[in-house]
């Protein structure tokens, strides 16, 4: 069976333009529908953080109407509260790739703080594109791949990827708070960034990285990632 790193954001909020911090963490579909996806085939699962700190959920993404209903909501929190891994994750500077079968970030605008500037992050992306290991990203956490730029190139240039989009960002009113928007920075890499409906799942596969635009396309994402590792 497979061993699949989880790199999941530290921040508990994210600093907007006026300087506010708006509170946040991970998004709890993106955690929680690959996490009963890989170990319900059975997979085992490593979350790591920046510093080692136990991640935090965004509790927006709790309630029923972000959710989809009360019963999925309930379903999540369940799934959270069994998961072990969330309450003991390793430091991500002490991550070996070579323990692992596969990464994934999900997202949550936890990783617009902390991950698009993290060097550990960055080096574990660029060997993870490089050792063809599937490399799966979804919604908010392909701004990762921010810190992949070296000398301000990235090995990425030129794979096609998705993300949270703009409207997206506009539709939950904080596109006009941001200091910046995933979708207008990972353009400016040089990424070629696509996009489907919002809110709908969309998944992109180029070479062995899988992206997804938002939380619905967590779950579709993967069964991309189970089907990768057989």
């Amino acid at each position: 069976m497979a061993k699949i790193l989880f790199v999941m954001t530290g921040s508990s909020y994210w600093t907007l333009k006026d300087g506010t911090r708006h509170p946040t963490g991970y998004w709890a579909e993106e955690f929680a529908a690959p996490y009963s996806t890989l170990t319900g085939a059975g997979h085992s699962v490593v979350v790591a953080t920046p510093g080692g700190v136990t991640p935090y959920v965004d509790v927006m993404s709790l309630r029923p109407s972000m959710a989809g209903s009360e019963q999925i909501a309930l379903e999540q929190e369940s799934t959270l509260r069994a998961a072990e891994e969330l309450r003991r994750p390793i430091e991500l500077a002490d991550v070996r790739l070579e323990d692992y079968d596969a990464v994934y970030y999900p997202g949550g605008h936890g990783p617009m703080e902390d991950l698009c500037v993290d060097a550990d992050s960055g080096r574990l992306l660029i060997a993870a594109l490089a050792s063809g290991k599937p490399l799966a990203i979804v919604c908010h956490a392909p701004v990762a791949l921010l810190a992949t730029r070296v000398k301000g190139v990235s090995p990425f240039v030129g794979y096609q990827v998705t993300g949270f989009t703009n409207d997206e960002e506009n539709a939950v009113g904080l596109g006009v708070k941001a200091r910046w928007l995933l979708e207008d920075e990972v353009r400016n890499m040089g990424l070629n960034f696509t996009r489907g409906e919002i809110w709908k799942p969309y998944t992109v596969v180029d070479r062995n990285l899988y992206t997804g635009q938002n939380p619905a396309s967590a779950a579709p994402l993967a069964q991309k990632l189970l089907e990768a590792l057989h």
